[in-house]
């Protein structure tokens, strides 16, 4: 069992209360050691995100999230650590067996997002993107809600694949403003776009066609971790459920909308978060 320090354990909620996620409330379904082990995970996810996200120097940009690789490697091999989430993360790492690829491969997400390499990917290159910086959470949080059998991970593949390509198509037109398009060549060129530009993208009056196209894949992911769930203990899943119903929730949303991009962006209201973590929280 771990022990939670009180201090460390306000200092990783502030970090994930700060982001306005909805995770948050399915993280409060855990009872204390996992939501903090879950904290800290997001604190982590946090920390390298917004160093991508951040404007600055793409070579500094690198140069941080390689020092976030070496500390969890360092984290890893039982070595001292001093920044708080990796001292928050000690605990939850050896308690629930993280693998350590997994943190990784949100750094390597993370970079990807650096630079144009994530301007009209492959669909190959989107898949890998998702993979990283969402299904690899997944499967880190699976864990340490308690379910680490194989079903589990299949849960968290599906997942992470639906809610970041809801996560896309829901900021078509913010990605846009910050000069960055994740949807990929092949649906944009079958669909007679050819620029490269985010913004010259966005008047396309063949965008709909494609956020389309991403909208049924999405469904199909969304489809496969329902089916996964269900080989699952629900109770101990309640928390995975949770969060992909609210984004089940953002993805009803734009279908209502016909995926049509906009500004701002679609946001599940107050009201309906609440019946969400009613229906699938205390069930």
């Amino acid at each position: 069992m771990i022990a939670v320090d009180p201090a460390l354990y306000e200092q990783m909620a502030a970090k994930v209360k700060a982001s306005g996620s909805s995770f948050y409330w399915g993280m409060r379904l855990l009872e204390l050691p996992r939501r903090f082990g879950m904290f800290a995970v997001y604190a982590f996810c946090r920390e390298v995100d917004d160093i991508a996200d951040e404007p600055g120097d793409p070579v500094e940009k690198r140069r941080q999230l390689e020092w976030w690789r070496v500390e969890i490697g360092r984290l890893y091999a039982g070595q001292p650590v001093t920044h708080p989430v990796l001292v928050a993360l000690a605990g939850p790492v050896a308690e629930y067996k993280l693998p350590q690829e997994d943190f990784l491969a949100v750094i390597d997400g993370c970079e990807m997002d650096i630079g144009t390499a994530m301007v009209r990917p492959t669909m190959a290159a989107l898949e890998l993107y998702c993979d990283r910086v969402a299904s690899a959470v997944g499967r880190l949080s699976v864990r340490v809600f308690g379910e680490d059998r194989p079903q589990g991970q299949s849960v968290a593949n599906a997942t992470g694949m639906a809610l970041q390509l809801t996560n896309i198509l829901r900021d078509v037109a913010v990605d846009a403003e910050i000069g960055r398009l994740y949807l990929p060549d092949e649906v944009l060129s079958a669909h007679g776009i050819d620029s490269h530009d985010p913004k010259e993208v966005l008047t396309h009056p063949a965008l709909v066609a494609v956020c389309r196209d991403i909208a049924k894949i999405a469904a199909q992911h969304f489809a496969a971790s329902d089916r996964a769930m269900l080989e699952c203990a629900r109770r101990t899943m309640r928390p995975a459920t949770l969060m992909k119903e609210m984004y089940r929730g953002i993805y009803h949303r734009l279908e209502a909308e016909g995926f049509q991009p906009r500004l701002p962006p679609v946001r599940l209201p107050a009201g309906a978060k609440l019946w969400c973590v009613l229906r699938h929280g205390l069930v």
